[in-house]
């Protein structure tokens, strides 16, 4: 129903109640130095297993009464999701509020992956002095957290839809089982705090963390806010923060050449630095030595849920936001 009113749930939700309920939990749990929500999370999963092992015996004789206490949990719980957060998914979509086109030709796109290169070589460079030198990041999880802010105040003053404030990010408690299924982070929509993957390679964190503070401020779409934590991440200071950004752009845009035609893929990779090359290889071998079929089902399973709200080309839709930067920047210098 209210996929056919985006408009009333950009004005009454996404701007009006959203930000109020936003705002209150991250200020009633920001301060706190663990993430309360994976505690929440780890409870409920006790609670449930004990209640099923506690059942066991009586669902042949009780199916129909633990069948409903079921579906009453599964609805209440479907409830407070969508009411503290998912109505977002019907919001107006951040390419018709900024203007942006949708559509983009392989010239455009072409050009666009020749200034990332450019951009991420030169950025790199100035970090390692020596092109064949990987960039090894120097910060904390802690200092990373505060220093998403300098680019999040730089960006509003371009963006204001894109101020944040009242932050609330924490390393997730289950950090291990999302390594597993293959996520960086995630949102916990009844706490309001950015969980991040402490495990993953540091050099992505400043934009896998941006990018879980872009889902705070009430964008649901994985494309948007990769889209947001990207401009995040470059509109930083901080010369580490933009090479996070503009490396994890330029994977974007030769995963799409890979697909789109391999022979231009090949040859715009000759041209980027193998110090760059050597960071996509650790993020690459970190997360294969976690791949099992869980991470198959899990990603299958959130194929199907993205593609429920208003994400139709499911986990894909994470790469989309290449056609958000590729029109973006076409009046613009990166």
């Amino acid at each position: 129903m209210l996929f056919f009113f985006p408009e009333l749930v950009e004005s009454f939700y996404s701007n009006g109640l959203y930000p109020l309920l936003s705002d209150f939990l991250r200020i009633v749990l920001g301060w706190i130095p663990f993430s309360v929500g994976d505690i929440l999370y780890f409870i409920l999963i006790v609670f449930c297993v004990k209640w099923f092992w506690n059942n066991r015996k009586n669902w042949k004789l009780n199916w129909k009464n633990l069948l409903l206490k079921i579906l009453s949990f599964v609805s209440v719980f479907h409830f407070f999701f969508y009411f503290t957060w998912a109505i977002n998914y019907y919001r107006v979509p951040l390419f018709e509020k900024m203007k942006i086109e949708r559509d983009y030709t392989d010239a455009d796109l072409l050009d666009f992956t020749k200034k990332v290169i450019a951009k991420t070589n030169q950025i790199q460079n100035r970090i390692t002095k020596n092109n064949r030198l990987k960039v090894v990041y120097p910060y904390t999880h802690e200092a990373t957290f505060q220093k998403n802010r300098n680019g999040y105040q730089n960006l509003a003053k371009k963006h204001p839809a894109f101020t944040y404030t009242n932050q609330s990010i924490k390393k997730s408690l289950f950090s291990l089982p999302l390594t597993y299924m293959g996520f960086g982070g995630y949102l916990n929509p009844f706490t309001n705090e950015a969980q991040v993957n402490y495990l993953m390679p540091m050099y992505n964190l400043p934009t896998t963390s941006c990018h879980e503070m872009a889902h705070q401020m009430g964008f649901a779409s994985e494309s948007e806010c990769n889209f947001i934590g990207f401009l995040a991440s470059v509109n930083n200071d901080d010369l580490y923060f933009k090479y996070s950004g503009y490396s994890f752009a330029l994977r974007y845009c030769m995963n799409n050449w890979y697909l789109r035609n391999k022979k231009v893929h090949q040859e715009l990779l000759k041209t980027i630095h193998p110090g760059i090359i050597k960071n996509y290889k650790e993020t690459e071998q970190f997360w294969m030595q976690y791949q099992t079929p869980v991470e198959r089902g899990f990603h299958t399973f959130y194929d199907h849920y993205l593609k429920i709200n208003q994400q139709e080309e499911g986990i894909n839709s994470y790469s989309k936001f290449v056609d958000l930067l590729v029109n973006y920047y076409k009046n613009k210098t990166l």
